[in-house]
C-alpha cells in the first residue's frame, strides 16, 4: 500500500475535481452497458406496459361510452313504455267512465221500467178496488133505493125481478146524470 501512495505522489499534482482517465473510460463503458440494457430490455417493457395501459384506458372509455349509449336507449325505452302505460291507463279510465255511465243509464232505465210496472200494478189494483167499491156501493145503493122506494111508494118490492128492474133503472138514470157531470 505504501507503494501505491508513493506512485500516486510521484505523478504530480492531481486535480481533485477531474477524475482519472481510467475512471472516465470505465464509467463510460458502464454507462454504455447500462444504456444498452435499458434500451434493449427495460424500455420495450415500459413501452409495452404503456401501450397496454393506454389500450385499457381507451377500452374503458369505449365501454363507458357504450354503457352510456345503452343506458340512454334503455331510458328512451322506459320513457316510451311509461308513455304507453299512461295512455293505456287513460284509455282504461275513459272506458271505465263510459262503462259506468252505461251502467248508470241501464240502472236508470231498469228503475224507470220497475217504477212504471209498480205504477201500472198500483193502477190495476186501484181499478180493481174501485170496481169492487162501485159494485158494493151499487148493491148498497140498490138496497137503500129499494127500501126508500118501498116506503115512498108504499108497496112491497119483495119480488126479486121487480126489485132488480127498479134498481137497474135507478142506477142507469144515476149513471146518465153522473156521466155528463164527469165530462
Amino acid at each position: 500500500m505504501d507503494t501505491l501512495i508513493l506512485a500516486a505522489a510521484e505523478e504530480g499534482p492531481v486535480n481533485p475535481v477531474l477524475p482519472h482517465t481510467s475512471e472516465i473510460i470505465l464509467g463510460l463503458v458502464a454507462f454504455l452497458l447500462l444504456f444498452f440494457v435499458i434500451k434493449k430490455f427495460v424500455s420495450p417493457r415500459f413501452e409495452a406496459l404503456y401501450a397496454e395501459r393506454t389500450a385499457k384506458i381507451e377500452g374503458g372509455i369505449e365501454k363507458a361510452e357504450q354503457a352510456q349509449a345503452e343506458a340512454q336507449r334503455t331510458l328512451e325505452q322506459y320513457k316510451e313504455q311509461l308513455a304507453e302505460a299512461r295512455a293505456e291507463a287513460a284509455r282504461i279510465r275513459d272506458d271505465a267512465r263510459a262503462e259506468g255511465l252505461q251502467i248508470v243509464e241501464e240502472l236508470r232505465e231498469q228503475a224507470q221500467a220497475e217504477s212504471a210496472r209498480i205504477v201500472a200494478q198500483g193502477q190495476h189494483q186501484l181499478d180493481a178496488q174501485r170496481a169492487q167499491i162501485v159494485a158494493e156501493l151499487r148493491a148498497d145503493l140498490g138496497r137503500t133505493a129499494v127500501e126508500l122506494a118501498s116506503k115512498v111508494v108504499g108497496e112491497s118490492l119483495e119480488d126479486e125481478s121487480r126489485r132488480r128492474g127498479t134498481v137497474d133503472r135507478f142506477l142507469n138514470e144515476l149513471d146518465a146524470v153522473a156521466a155528463p157531470a164527469s165530462k
